[in-house]
């Protein structure tokens, strides 16, 4: 070997030593239980997926993996809370990320979501539910609001200013509804008020809402998705009945405080994202309604942005105010 080419091997071997000592470190592989806060009640949307995942996501870390239900402020109590938790990767929220973006616009908040908490990966997509209670005499859009305009109606909200009410809104805009507001802490009470008839109308995720559908005590009559459910095939999506481009829903997605590692970020991610994915979860969610939608954390950081201009202009236009 003459020495010109000893000499470009050398640098080639030398060059190729810092990408090979990257290519071998190892994975974050956490030392102590990790928690997962999800900011709403018991038996909400969040909760259901964050305690289907809890399991798996211990066993793929070899940790204790903890739900915890920090509920308050629409969710922005137990955001505020991982937001300002130590960014090791040991603390982290899983919520509706569309509602979250919302916040801000409707709330004074003690932490920006946008530059306080970073994108892990979304988990799943669940279109909200125009529902009624049994009683009410409509069963389409068009008949809810011309009632509602005969009928003094009261409409059940999780949250004032959350994704549900700002869904609720935007709707009775565009069809010229009309019905009041009634603001609750979660969807579980909102839902449980409805079907006892102290409400007449619902907006809510289709995974916590379909098994009071199909247990007959609460009547859909529109899914807000630009296509028909296939668990609801015989029910017409809201852009059907007369709203072109209606569509709305939950996102479910995780993210983690500001200053937390790429690699603890990308760890969850893959292992988040392998645990959705399984055939198990995927079935069990499908058929509650829900579609899993996962994502790079860049992917997630560009819907929530986009999805915080989208209702800052709701908001806006609406002149929604907290109560």
């Amino acid at each position: 070997m003459n020495t010109s080419r000893r000499t470009l091997l050398a640098a080639g071997l030398l060059a190729a030593v810092p990408f090979a000592a990257l290519a071998q470190t190892p994975a974050w592989q956490p030392t102590k239980p990790i928690k997962i806060v999800v900011p709403y009640p018991a038996g909400g949307s969040s909760d259901i997926i964050a305690r289907a995942i809890s399991q798996p996501l211990s066993v793929a870390l070899g940790q204790p993996v903890i739900v915890e239900n920090k509920a308050g402020a629409n969710g922005n109590l137990g955001a505020d809370f991982v937001a300002k938790s130590t960014p090791d990767g040991y603390t982290i929220l899983l919520c509706d990320v569309g509602a979250l973006a919302i916040s801000p616009s409707v709330f004074k908040l003690s932490f920006d979501p946008s530059t306080d908490l970073r994108g892990v990966t979304m988990l799943a997509y669940s279109p909200h539910l125009l529902v009624v209670h049994p009683s009410v005499k409509a069963n389409n859009l068009k008949e809810l609001v011309a009632l509602s305009k005969s009928s003094d109606m009261n409409f059940a909200v999780t949250a004032t200013g959350s994704a549900p009410h700002l869904a609720g809104v935007a709707l009775q805009r565009a069809v010229g509804a009309k019905w009041t507001y009634v603001p609750y802490k979660g969807g579980v009470q909102a839902i449980q008020d409805t079907v006892a008839g102290q409400t007449q109308i619902l907006m809510n995720g289709m995974l916590a809402t379909l098994p009071q559908v199909q247990g007959g005590k609460l009547k859909v009559l529109g899914v807000s998705k630009a296509t028909r459910m296939p668990l609801l095939g015989d029910v017409p999506t809201i852009a059907e009945q007369g709203v072109p481009g209606y569509e709305t829903g939950t996102w479910q997605g995780v993210r983690v405080a500001k200053g937390t590692p790429d690699a603890i970020i990308q760890r969850l991610n893959k292992e988040l994202i392998t645990i959705i994915r399984s055939a198990d979860i995927r079935s069990r969610l499908a058929a509650q309604g829900a579609e899993v939608v996962t994502m790079a954390p860049a992917e997630e950081e560009a819907f929530f942005n986009k999805e915080r201009a989208r209702w800052a202009k709701v908001v806006k236009e609406a002149d929604i105010k907290l109560d």
